[in-house]
């Protein structure tokens, strides 16, 4: 045989189940196959992957030892493919000095206030509840 198939199998460190809810926030998407789940997974993990990387080389560059958002800002401005497509999504950088933390945020900064294309929703949406949602109430009582 001139290749031989490794018998290793290769497991997306990602939670599949999230990807695939992700995805199928997209109206368009009713169903997802295991094969299309599986590569949009690695896909997902690989693109992380290098943008981890390049914003870490971007951090080491300005001496500093934590990755902040404006090292990934400037990660994704270097790389074209990926500043067409993210840049827009990433929150701008804050006014004051990025050395302290801000104590008195209880909310985070909207993404952006960009609007987005008729019938799309931005992914930061799939992460927060909603606020009218009521809370769930259990009765324990057996009586």
């Amino acid at each position: 045989m001139a290749e031989e198939e490794s018998t290793e199998a290769i497991r997306p460190e990602l939670p599949i189940g999230r990807v695939k809810k992700i995805m199928k926030l997209d109206n368009d998407i009713n169903k997802v196959n295991s094969e299309a789940l599986f590569l949009v997974t690695c896909s997902a993990e690989l693109f992380l992957r290098f943008l981890a990387e390049k914003s870490a080389e971007i951090t080491t560059e300005r001496k500093r030892k934590i990755v902040k958002l404006e090292h990934i800002r400037i990660a994704v401005k270097k790389h074209q493919p990926t500043s067409d497509f993210l840049l827009d999504s990433l929150p701008m950088p804050s006014s004051e000095p990025s050395d302290r933390p801000a104590t008195d945020q209880k909310h985070p900064r909207p993404v952006s206030e960009k609007p987005v294309p008729a019938g799309t929703r931005r992914i930061d949406h799939f992460f927060h509840k909603p606020a009218n949602e009521a809370p769930i109430l259990i009765d324990n009582d057996e009586s």
